[in-house]
């Protein structure tokens, strides 16, 4: 049984070392924050939190927690800071929860216009339990400031959230700051994507400006899979009792045991952020989506390309994701704004720099790859996606089981190994 499953690792492994990692969400951890998720952390029940757990034989547990805790704060220069949360979307319900009551309205910037699920996306729990109202980007993929103070200032909500998931451009966060103060809101960062820019210094910091932060700790931060819940000097100020709230919305309001391999992890990853390596990976992911964006004829002043594919005609995202993946390169269909044609269906890819910066490759590399990118879509010209909704799932299918075959496709592959093999992934051999 267990080989079964360490052949199918072997089979990833060959996967992430000889393909282009391009989703912007995607990175490689060290080697020793790998090391701190296989051990024998994982064996231990940890309810509460340091000095005040439910189980017995936490004294080593509490000092890790302690540990990463202080790292946090360090690193981002908050007095209060959180390590426990399973992951992102766990994280943002526990902000929510702390900060508002049921049916209190959240603002946060819509899906279609590159917002986060937990940002009141339907059918996600913050518009279910939650009144979500969305603020979107304006025709130029930008966020819409004087529309959201219009609806700020309707809707007077409780909560405004500043994240995304799919927007290349660098966020102002003083302007958030100013709306928030209009109508009264606690105003929270989701950082996930870009805490790494942020410690860098190639992106402005939320901390002078918003109460709370969310941030997940892999993405650009090259952690484990986890989230932080940190508090500002602004944000605790606001409400003396944030600290307390949140530590009731974590347990008992959404889970029980900490993943204590996990934090361990995510301490690894933080005393490495604090490295100057660091900094200079930050601004090399940066160096590299710009060039990259250039080649492919848009823009980025992130890490992450939203590249729209109607040139190569009508909803084109699945085809376009087969196509590269076929070629070796991994990215994620994602609608645009104005999305012309279906959410489920769209009509862009979403990809990024982040774990190819980690493997060394810089902008000359980048303009290679790019090359590789645009060939590869070459291949997609003339499959549009059928108008009639009925046919469109056996479309796809047939079309993916056609690019899976395509000979142009299979020599981008051949060159893309023979490129990648010279570039180490941590934890790989």
């Amino acid at each position: 049984m267990a080989l079964k499953v360490f052949k199918l690792i072997a089979e990833e492994a060959y996967r992430q070392k000889y393909g282009l990692e391009m989703i912007p969400s995607e990175n490689y951890v060290s080697e020793n924050v790998l090391k701190a998720l296989g051990s024998i952390l994982t064996n231990k029940y940890s309810e509460g939190f340091p000095g005040r757990r439910y189980y017995g034989g936490n004294e080593v547990i509490d000092k890790i927690e302690n540990y990463a805790v202080d790292l946090a704060k360090k690193l981002f220069g908050v007095p209060v800071a959180f390590v426990q949360s399973y992951s992102g979307s766990p994280a943002n319900m526990a902000v929510t929860m702390a900060v508002c009551e049921p049916k209190d309205v959240v603002m946060g910037l819509a899906l279609s216009s590159g917002g986060h699920l937990t940002h009141g996306a339907h059918l996600n729990f913050s518009s279910i339990f939650y009144k979500a109202i969305n603020y979107t980007v304006g025709d130029d993929w930008k966020i819409d400031f004087e529309g959201l103070e219009k609806l700020a200032t309707k809707h007077k909500p409780k909560m405004i959230w500043v994240g995304t998931t799919a927007y290349p451009f660098k966020l102002d966060y003083k302007k958030f700051r100013a709306i928030a103060d209009k109508v009264g809101a606690v105003l929270v960062a989701d950082c996930s994507h870009i805490t790494g820019l942020i410690i860098g210094g190639v992106h402005p910091s939320p901390v002078p400006f918003v109460d709370i932060i969310m941030t997940t700790t892999h993405k650009t931060l090259r952690g484990p899979r986890g989230a932080m819940i940190l508090v500002t000097d602004r944000g605790l100020k606001k409400d003396p009792e944030i600290k307390g709230k949140i530590e009731r919305a974590i347990i008992p309001g959404i889970q029980g045991g900490p993943h204590n391999h996990q934090t361990a992890a995510i301490a690894v990853s933080l005393g490495e952020a604090l490295k100057p390596s660091f900094k200079k990976y930050a601004v090399q992911v940066a160096k590299n989506a710009a060039v990259l964006a250039k080649e492919l004829g848009t823009v980025s002043e992130t890490h992450l390309i939203l590249l729209s594919l109607t040139k190569y005609g009508y909803g084109m995202g699945y085809q376009a994701q087969f196509a590269l993946e076929a070629a070796g390169i991994t990215v994620n269909k994602n609608t645009i704004p104005g999305e012309p044609a279906s959410p489920f269906y769209p009509s862009g890819i979403r990809l990024g720099t982040p774990a190819l910066t980690t493997r060394g490759m810089k902008e000359k590399d980048m303009i290679k790859i790019a090359g590789w990118i645009k060939r590869a879509l070459e291949e997609i010209r003339g499959l549009d996606l059928p108008k009639e909704q009925d046919k469109r799932k056996d479309f796809i299918k047939e079309v993916k089981v056609n690019l899976s075959k395509n000979k142009n496709l299979e020599q981008i592959r051949k060159e893309i190994e023979q490129f990648t093999g010279r570039f180490p992934v941590p934890g790989i051999k």
